[in-house]
């Protein structure tokens, strides 16, 4: 156990201490500083890169939680036939290697003549974002029980209000969950970004690869740390969400 959470922590732990490295070459420790943390944050490609990843995480965040959201309840709650084959579609973006969906999406950009950018990115992201929605709140809506909704049905509620005071508060914490994780995703990836990708649309790791291609300097260390950080902030949020929202449905 604790060979296994060395092995998976301790390349981030040092990432992290060696970003207050005292040394331009990074390879042995030179003392404490907060200077490279000061050249990230005056670098403006820098900003520009982080505000560029920020913007699509947003919108492909917020677009494939309500499809991917209204996919994984449809998958639940409808039959129809050829609903394996279909269910195995929806999951194709997951399976196949990421660098196929790259070329498959760039294939798809130059077929439709739309120039490369921050537009074809986000649109990307939203596609391979969605099956993972989707996936987790399938996943959470096999616990729900239907006699809830008949429940309220019996009680005088209508499909909406039903929809609204008893499957959607049920729901909630699988679509934080999925938020959470096509947020992750988005702001993290490089391959499928770095193809569909234009002049003018460089995004945060894109930034941080071409600034390794030359070294890995304390300031890069310093951007990753920040990033780092701003991902277990948004994942404990996360969580507290989702411990709230359950602590409702448990007492009703």
């Amino acid at each position: 156990m604790g060979g296994t959470f060395f092995f998976l922590y301790f390349p981030i732990v040092s990432l992290i201490a060696f970003s207050f490295n005292d040394s331009k070459r990074n390879i042995t420790w030179q003392g404490f500083t907060l200077r490279y943390y000061e050249k990230a944050f005056e670098n403006s490609q820098l900003h520009d890169a982080f505000l560029n990843s920020l913007t699509v995480a947003g919108v492909s965040t917020t677009v494939s939680t309500i499809f991917g959201t209204m996919l994984g309840l449809s998958l639940y709650r409808f039959r129809f036939p050829a609903q394996g084959p279909f269910e195995g579609m929806v999951h194709l973006p997951i399976v196949i290697p990421e660098i196929c969906m790259a070329v498959a999406m760039v294939a798809f950009f130059f077929t439709v003549e739309m120039p490369l950018g921050l537009t074809t990115i986000t649109v990307s992201h939203i596609a391979f974002s969605i099956p993972f929605v989707a996936v987790v709140i399938r996943a959470r809506m096999a616990g729900f029980e239907q006699s809830l909704e008949e429940a309220s049905y019996d009680l005088g509620a209508n499909q909406w209000q039903t929809f609204w005071n008893v499957t959607f508060p049920y729901m909630k914490p699988g679509m934080v969950a999925g938020a959470l994780l096509a947020f992750t995703l988005s702001l993290d990836d490089f391959v499928i970004t770095f193809f569909t990708s234009g002049p003018g649309s460089t995004t945060f790791p894109i930034k941080i690869y071409s600034m390794v291609r030359f070294s890995v300097t304390p300031e890069v260390n310093a951007a990753s740390t920040v990033l780092i950080v701003l991902t277990l902030a948004l994942t404990a949020v996360a969580l507290v969400i989702q411990s709230r929202s359950q602590r409702k449905i448990d007492h009703g």
